[in-house]
């Protein structure tokens, strides 16, 4: 019984990595989302608004930023690895209700990202695309300065997986997860906020973990 508990244990890992990329692959060509209804063995759901998501590597990814500012770039991926790295853990909180608690999330504040474009006088928001084709999410401008927002390549301390948005996502720690844009490739700076996918659909443009949408969860900072 020792040998067979000892062999589970050291299983657990590779299972749950399994079962994350067969639910991720399966949820990416699921145009009927039903498959975001199941939990993987970490507690998250997979959600994707598109039919399909293309998939990018360190040879093919790029970030812009771009807008209202003095240096307009584009990162690679192997540059934004190069910048000064921060690391969070936070419960990431959905705002359908569940909830996984002390997700370790690594990354490039965002905020520094902004000052190495140079943000110019008129700015008040920024606005974020996905190469999915079809996301999109908003930040005030003091929202997006917050040391606590992340343009994050990892999760769990591992890269982030395409499944959760990798290689590149952003991480918005103390607002609902529908912010947390997945496969992140523009940033944009403009002088109005304007609403994301799911805002248009409804949900709040601020979206603080139990100060909004109509729910009372613990705030996750």
């Amino acid at each position: 019984m020792l040998g067979l508990g000892a062999v589970g244990v050291a299983a657990a890992p590779m299972l749950q990595r399994s079962l994350e990329s067969g639910l991720g692959a399966v949820a990416d060509k699921d145009p009927t989302g039903l498959t975001g209804l199941l939990p993987n063995g970490g507690g998250f759901r997979y959600y994707s608004v598109t039919s399909s998501v293309p998939r990018r590597t360190s040879a093919d990814y790029a970030l812009t930023v771009d807008g209202l500012v003095d240096r307009p770039a584009t990162y690679t991926l192997d540059r934004l690895k190069a910048l000064p790295q921060t690391r969070l853990v936070r419960d990431v909180q959905c705002v359908t209700g569940w909830r996984v608690p002390e997700t370790p999330f690594e990354g490039v504040r965002l905020s520094a990202l902004l000052d190495a474009a140079g943000v110019r006088p008129g700015a008040k928001a920024i606005r974020f695309t996905c190469f999915d084709g079809a996301y999109s999410e908003s930040l005030t401008l003091e929202q997006a300065r917050r040391p606590d927002v992340l343009v994050a390549l990892r999760m769990q301390d591992k890269p982030l997986a395409h499944a959760h948005g990798g290689p590149v996502r952003l991480y918005v720690a103390p607002m609902y997860f529908y912010k947390s844009a997945k496969w992140l490739s523009g940033i944009t700076v403009t002088d109005s906020v304007r609403p994301g996918y799911w805002e248009e659909l409804g949900y709040d443009v601020d979206a603080w973990v139990g100060r909004s949408n109509g729910r009372d969860d613990t705030p996750t900072v």
